[in-house]
């Protein structure tokens, strides 16, 4: 005879896969006290870190786009019958993908012509003969009209090489800032509500749209622009600044935190950090890019720190 109530474990399991998804949506858009918040509750029980890993892996699942896919066609009742025993939780999801856009990010998707996922690079060559590398998670579009090339880097980094025999410059928007280019080779990131330009080669007219503000960055030299205007040049170190380009992520006597940091935006995944002590750590290290969880495991050995790995979740102890 089958017992049809719940058991205990079962009602413990299902509360902590029902946190673990209030988490994940949590965390998309999370302040430092969220964040803190989080640790606490992953650190309070085991059970916490495996319900955690399984609603990421379903957050990031195939099951999951499928779920949206069925929903968006009302053929629900189909999908449950098929449903795993988390089905909840992949409808949850799957209903806030289109209603908010939340994971597929489908706003971007309609504006942008090219996108990478987390981890992925990609080359571009554009209709005006300039060259474009976009790094993770990014999001681009271009187009010619009346042989003007425009472009926009909606978010994440690229680097660009424009050649010189150009009619026009090109003209590039990231954020709040508006570049006209042509013979240089440079880099733009749009991350956190904040421009970077990093020129390797060439000068890179910039404008600051909302305030009117203008500059020429001139090789070897990076700024940051807000929405208020540039920040002040700084000298730039190409063997740090542009070893994504190469494929590498190179750091040298860098703390530890803004390293995670770095390497968070390769991992399609979660890397926690429960030592506070290991923030301040200065690193100095070469390291491959497309292997962000090595990177974690050789953190972990210099600082003879425990690593906990899950599915799609790495946790320092």
């Amino acid at each position: 005879m089958t017992d049809t109530h719940k058991s205990a474990q079962d009602v413990l399991q299902d509360s902590a896969m029902d946190q673990a998804l209030d988490w994940l949506i949590t965390l998309e858009c999370a302040n430092a006290e969220q964040k803190c918040a989080f640790n606490d509750w992953l650190n309070a029980d085991p059970a916490h870190a495996l319900a955690f890993a399984k609603a990421n892996a379903i957050w990031n699942g195939q099951p999951l786009l499928d779920a949206a896919k069925t929903l968006q066609t009302r053929r629900t009742p189909g999908l449950l019958r098929r449903a795993s025993r988390y089905w909840k939780h992949v409808a949850t999801a799957a209903v806030l993908i289109i209603t908010v856009g939340g994971y597929s990010n489908v706003p971007l998707r309609l504006q942008a012509d090219h996108l990478t996922v987390v981890g992925e690079r990609q080359r571009l060559q554009l209709e005006d003969g300039s060259k474009v590398l976009l790094n993770t998670n990014s999001a681009f579009s271009s187009h010619v009209v009346n042989a003007q090339g425009n472009a926009r880097l909606y978010q994440g980094e690229a680097f660009f090489e424009v050649p010189a025999n150009l009619e026009f410059p090109l003209l590039l928007e990231a954020g709040p800032v508006r570049a006209s280019v042509r013979d240089s080779a440079f880099a733009v990131s749009y991350l956190n509500g904040e421009a970077h330009v990093r020129v390797q080669r060439g000068d890179v007219e910039l404008r600051v749209k909302s305030v009117g503000t203008q500059m020429r960055l001139s090789a070897g030299n990076s700024v940051s622009i807000g929405p208020n205007g540039f920040g002040q040049p700084v000298t730039l170190n190409p063997q740090t600044d542009l070893a994504w380009v190469q494929g590498r992520l190179v750091f040298e006597n860098c703390p530890m935190g803004k390293v995670l940091d770095e390497v968070r935006r390769y991992y399609p995944g979660w890397i926690v950090n429960n030592n506070d002590k290991l923030a301040n750590v200065a690193v100095t290290g070469n390291y491959r890019l497309d292997q962000p969880l090595d990177i974690v495991r050789s953190l972990a050995h210099i600082t003879s720190s425990s690593l906990a790995e899950f599915p799609a979740l790495v946790i320092l102890n």
